[in-house]
């Protein structure tokens, strides 16, 4: 399967099942815990926000998650960390059977996140932007105790300016750079995305987060690049001005997050090299996968409270990771 069209920029195929899960069901899906399955990589910064969105709100119970392993092929991601190569609930062993149970002639992306609606077995949406603000707004009843507010509505406009800038310029910025088609096309994503990179460090230099003075879903969805960026943008992606590690700001900013319990934990760094250099195989042909880097550095002191700022706000951090969603040991620094 080919990333890279030569001759030509990448343009992200944007056309996503945007139905969604509501409190009062008026797309056709009502809220209602344990009916659907989030299914996700930890390798996919798409997913991964939800993921830790789910876990900062306290959805666990409420919206059970599969996840399917690090590697796909072109048809699509595969259950085959689970027993027999099957999930156990949906009883299949690839996501694309959910797709083609909601519509046989579906020819789009097989993306994560994506939510199966698990009576009927078909996929409801993969509408990755919406289905974060979703957790927070029509899955409110099923909060946990203390969760934190992560679209406050004085400050949703800003959240969504500063979200709309990092998703072009950051989020999918790193893959303007990577499947980049001509040397033209690379330059101009390379200079796009550390302009904004550049941007964001201003910002970030006098506020310990980007909205306001707790997290919100701005956090999660710059984070989620961020933790990503020395394992694979920087050399794979050859987004290589410099290393998160060498950009103070950004480094300090992102090792709060990490070590700021529903983030760090949810991250398996093993999973995240594995599907980008085993998979874009036009970029990473000999299949290596890199040893380093060194990730110990995910838990220095980053010296951010003296910003000030309260996390959760009036809310508290979420528990412990459930054993059976927890990090496989030696996938993160903080993986037992």
């Amino acid at each position: 399967m080919s990333y890279v069209q030569r001759g030509a920029a990448y343009a992200r195929d944007s056309r996503y099942i945007t139905t969604r899960i509501t409190a009062d069901g008026r797309d056709g899906f009502v809220v209602e815990p344990g009916r659907y399955r989030l299914v996700v990589s930890r390798a996919c910064p798409w997913a991964g926000r939800a993921v830790i969105v789910r876990r900062l709100l306290g959805l666990e119970k409420a919206l059970p998650m599969a996840v399917a392993g690090p590697t796909h092929d072109g048809r699509s991601w595969r259950f085959d960390l689970d027993p027999g190569g099957r999930d156990p609930v949906l009883g299949i062993e690839r996501l694309q059977e959910a797709y083609l149970a909601r519509d046989p002639g579906y020819d789009r992306g097989i993306t994560v996140p994506a939510i199966v609606d698990v009576p009927t077995g078909k996929v409801v949406t993969n509408d990755f932007a919406q289905i974060t603000i979703d957790m927070s707004l029509e899955w409110a009843a099923y909060h946990r105790e203390g969760a934190p507010a992560l679209y406050p509505p004085a400050l949703r406009a800003e959240i969504d300016a500063v979200n709309e800038a990092v998703y072009e310029e950051v989020n999918n910025g790193v893959y303007r750079a990577g499947f980049a088609g001509t040397q033209e096309a690379y330059s101009s994503a390379y200079g796009r995305l550390f302009a904004h990179l550049d941007r964001l460090t201003e910002r970030l230099s006098a506020s310990r987060y980007l909205v306001g003075d707790t997290i919100t879903e701005a956090d999660v969805r710059l984070f989620t690049t961020l933790v990503r960026f020395d394992a694979v943008y920087h050399g794979h992606f050859k987004c290589n001005r410099q290393k998160l590690a060498e950009m103070p700001v950004l480094w300090a900013y992102a090792r709060d997050l990490f070590q700021t319990p529903g983030f760090g934990d949810t991250v398996d760094f093993d999973h995240i090299k594995r599907h980008y250099y085993l998979v874009h195989e036009d970029i990473n042909p000999s299949g290596i996968v890199p040893c380093g880097p060194d990730l110990s550095g995910w838990l220095d002191p980053h010296g951010r409270a003296a910003l000030g700022g309260r996390p959760f706000g009036d809310g508290t951090p979420p528990g412990p990771v459930a054993p059976e969603e927890a990090v496989p040991s030696g996938s993160s620094p903080l993986s037992p």
